[in-house]
């Protein structure tokens, strides 16, 4: 099954039309945020795709020309040897798209990294906080605009 199939697959479980993100190695969809947790649905469960790893979830900050910020998941199918990349597009000013964890349970921990990282929420997760940095820590240390803090529990931090 080509890009080209697995589009016109979740065609009619979205409400808005997919992109394919060419070129990109794996094939690579863009799709509307509303539509990621039914076309996520799909192509777990649907018998021609069955992608049902999530190998990784990545954030992207496109920085403050762009406004934009980017969630990349990548998935593989096990049984058909298949790789699919979806891509989400999210304003910068409020980054939030909802949890895949009930689709797949590994994404609470890499969901979690995501949020540390960009700040970006994932509705309905069960357990969004920190996992790299304290609890206590300020800022997303992979945003663009990201400021280093001088201090951090009255430790001098040096760069």
């Amino acid at each position: 099954m080509d890009i080209n199939n697995i589009a016109a697959l979740i065609r009619p479980v979205s409400q808005h039309d997919s992109k394919i993100d060419q070129p990109v190695s794996p094939p690579g969809l863009i799709i509307d945020p509303i539509d990621l947790i039914s076309v996520a649905r799909q192509l777990h469960r649907h018998s021609s795709t069955y992608f049902d790893m999530l190998a990784c979830i990545t954030g992207i900050d496109n920085g403050l020309e762009a406004r934009t910020m980017e969630v990349i998941y990548n998935l593989y199918s096990i049984p058909f040897h298949r790789s699919l990349m979806l891509k989400v597009v999210l304003p910068r000013e409020n980054p939030e798209v909802e949890s895949v964890s009930s689709i797949w349970k590994c994404a609470n921990w890499l969901e979690r990294e995501v949020y540390d990282m960009f700040g970006i929420q994932f509705k309905n997760h069960p357990d969004l906080r920190r996992i790299l940095m304290p609890n206590d820590w300020e800022g997303y240390p992979l945003r663009k605009d990201y400021q280093h803090q001088e201090r951090y529990r009255n430790i001098q931090i040096k760069y």
